[in-house]
């Protein structure tokens, strides 16, 4: 008798323990699951910026001469169509529709500070710009903002070149139940921002 209720004692307080370990458990392992989930979002983030820098990089104001800017005006709808591929692609866990701004902007690259010229882009609902060259027509999901003030036909490699960034400003809700519990002391998202900087390609002619 005296061994089976050690026993019951033992089995009693296992259950204690296990009832006592497990929130915690449950807690590490969600926390682990929304980290890599975040994780992935922002590396998402991270690439369609680099895209978006290297086009921008590459066309400069649409032509090969800093003397030639016809082309200008696909400059930017062409910046925006990469960074929008990335979001968009098949394997892309970003939901394009929480992106709440995308900037193009200038950086002295001498100073590595911004130079104040920025154009933003917003998103669109309907979709109204039409992707450069693309057939059939694919339009961009997002629009030129109410800031603009960096003209692609001024833009130039010429030495000392200046640099084009592109920053993304996305909102990423939380996945997993961790979100609900933690939106009861703060906000049930984050604000993710990554921006990549390329200094501007000298002209060819």
């Amino acid at each position: 008798m005296r061994w089976l209720h050690r026993r019951r004692n033992r089995r009693g307080q296992s259950l204690v323990e296990f009832a006592i370990i497990l929130p915690i458990l449950m807690f590490l392992t969600l926390g682990m699951v929304e980290m890599g989930w975040a994780i992935n979002h922002n590396t998402t983030i991270v690439t369609a910026t680099r895209e978006g820098a290297r086009v921008g990089a590459e066309l400069v104001n649409g032509s090969n001469s800093c003397s030639n800017n016809t082309n200008a005006a696909n400059v930017d709808p062409q910046i925006i169509g990469a960074v929008q591929g990335v979001l968009a692609s098949s394997g892309s866990p970003v939901n394009v529709s929480q992106v709440t701004e995308i900037d193009i902007f200038e950086v002295n690259l001498l100073t590595a500070i911004p130079t104040g010229k920025l154009n933003a882009w917003v998103p669109a609902s309907p979709p109204t710009v039409a992707l450069p060259g693309s057939s059939p027509t694919q339009y961009l999901l997002f629009k030129p903002g109410a800031t603009s003030t960096w003209n692609a036909n001024t833009r130039c490699g010429n030495s000392p070149a200046p640099g084009l960034g592109v920053r993304i400003t996305y909102t990423y809700n939380f996945i997993t139940p961790l979100g609900a519990f933690i939106s009861t002391f703060s906000s049930n998202h984050i604000t993710m921002t990554d921006s990549t900087v390329m200094a501007l390609e000298p002209p060819t002619q």
